[in-house]
């Protein structure tokens, strides 16, 4: 009898094991196609296929600079529009896959989920700056949430989703360990740390399939080697990652100070987000550097920084771009605007320090990479996954302890200063307010008193 046990544990361990490869591997593959789908639709509008917004935006003439972020934004917009008018039946399941791991069973709406896809897509490949990744993930948790439901048990959905969502974000930023991370800090209270196996698969499965589709590996931001930082040096992370701290929760507050300033003016989807377009359009007459979700800009102030003032005047408009787009209602992510904020940041510290030449010669790209992780630390409060995530996307494993001491501090001061953090939603809205929220606490409540609290919300 304790043989059949054994043999029925191995199987079920078997099944697991091949599902989260299976689902890191489609991951993988839808987050290509709509990589794939972005440069088709750029090379449509705006006659450019290199993939940089930015080089698209600079070739462009003033007025087509001015309007394309406006007309991405009024089709995305009347996307939306339409389908939330004509839907015929109540939506019944999130397009959040955090609320659906957090509050939910696992399903995903997969009509509403997808128009929330091609929408992003319609902005991102117009220039809007706004992150493409939260589309990725959104998806690659899709295709975790309709698998589950054919395939497997009820018990097992959230689990499922939760394999989706880790390798889509392995597979965009290239950063497995950072993804598992990111998917335990939700999943934190609601799955058994065993269940993080099969998330960890998926991850790694969807990198090296993401590797394979892309011709190797290499690290999503290309930089040179950096020694390990000297006593000096961690001094100056350490007191990067207070500034960052600080800077974390102003940045938090103006999306939603945006936000709330959008709404207020009463417009319709479609002319809410042609307005946030516009304006972003407008900020690119004075710099192309505003368009997309800033990974060129980034990687521009890694390899070859401009001097103070132009990354400063760029920083200035970049911000105002992210907070137009983020508060317009723009669907996308802001985890990639975030590490470009950070990047100025840091470089505008590294620069101004590096007029010391005791300080060493690399200290504008040591502030950059540290700026890139305490302000994603202090914008989400984990900061051992916004570390890890920097050394995966750059491979610069050597700073490990002081960015890692760098992102504590930087959380640490941030929690003091504002409780909630933001993750990679469409709209802002942010896990933990989500999750200690009093209608999440209530629903908690109903769940352990054996009811299922009801996550149908609207599209988020």
């Amino acid at each position: 009898m304790k043989r059949w046990v054994h043999l029925h544990h191995y199987r079920a361990l078997l099944r697991r094991l091949f599902t989260a490869i299976f689902l890191g591997i489609a991951a993988a593959l839808v987050v290509w196609l709509f990589h794939r789908a972005m440069l088709g639709l750029e090379w449509a509008l705006l006659d450019h296929e290199d993939g940089s917004l930015v080089a698209a935006a600079a070739a462009l003439p003033g007025w087509r600079r001015a309007l394309t972020p406006a007309l991405g934004g009024l089709a995305a917009g009347l996307l939306l529009w339409v389908y939330q008018r004509y839907q015929h039946q109540r939506q019944i399941a999130p397009t959040d896959y955090m609320e659906a791991i957090e509050t939910g069973d696992g399903r995903l709406d997969v009509s509403a989920s997808l128009i929330k896809c091609l929408a992003s897509l319609l902005v991102v490949s117009s220039g809007s700056a706004i992150g493409r990744e939260g589309a990725m993930i959104l998806l690659a948790a899709l295709v975790g949430s309709v698998f589950a439901q054919r395939f497997t048990h009820e018990k097992e959905w959230k689990l499922w989703v939760a394999c989706g969502a880790a390798a889509g974000m392995a597979s965009a930023y290239h950063a497995p360990l950072a993804g598992s991370l990111f998917i335990a800090e939700i999943l934190f209270g609601t799955l058994m740390l065993a269940s993080l196996g099969p998330v960890v698969i998926a991850a790694v499965s969807a990198l090296l399939v993401t590797n394979l589709l892309n011709g190797g590996q290499a690290p999503l931001y290309l930089v040179e080697p950096l020694p390990a930082p000297w006593p000096v040096q961690y001094l100056l992370m350490a007191l990067l990652g207070i500034l960052a701290g600080i800077c974390g929760p102003l940045f938090l507050w103006t999306m939603s100070a945006s936000g709330h300033a959008f709404r207020s003016l009463r417009l319709t989807p479609p002319l809410q987000l042609a307005l946030g377009g516009f304006i972003v359009g407008l900020l690119s007459l004075l710099f192309p550097e505003v368009w997309g979700n800033g990974y060129s800009v980034v990687q521009s102030l890694l390899s070859a920084p401009p001097g103070v003032l132009l990354v400063g005047a760029i920083l200035i408009c970049k911000l105002l771009a992210v907070l137009a787009s983020s508060g317009s209602g723009a669907p996308g992510g802001v985890f990639t605007p975030t590490l470009f904020v950070g990047a100025a940041l840091g470089s505008l510290v590294g620069q101004l320090c590096a007029t010391w030449p005791e300080l060493g010669a690399a200290v504008p790209l040591l502030m950059a990479l540290t700026g890139m992780a305490t302000l994603l630390a202090a914008t989400t409060h984990a900061p051992i996954m916004a570390a890890l995530m920097v050394f995966e996307m750059t491979g610069e494993y050597t700073l490990l302890p002081g960015i890692l001491l760098a992102c504590v501090i930087a959380t640490t001061v941030s929690r003091g200063l504002r409780s909630v953090s933001v993750i990679t939603t469409p709209n802002g809205s942010t896990a933990r307010r989500y999750r200690d929220s009093a209608p999440v606490r209530a629903a908690r409540r109903a769940a352990d008193k054996g009811f299922r609290p009801n996550s149908g919300a609207g599209m988020r």
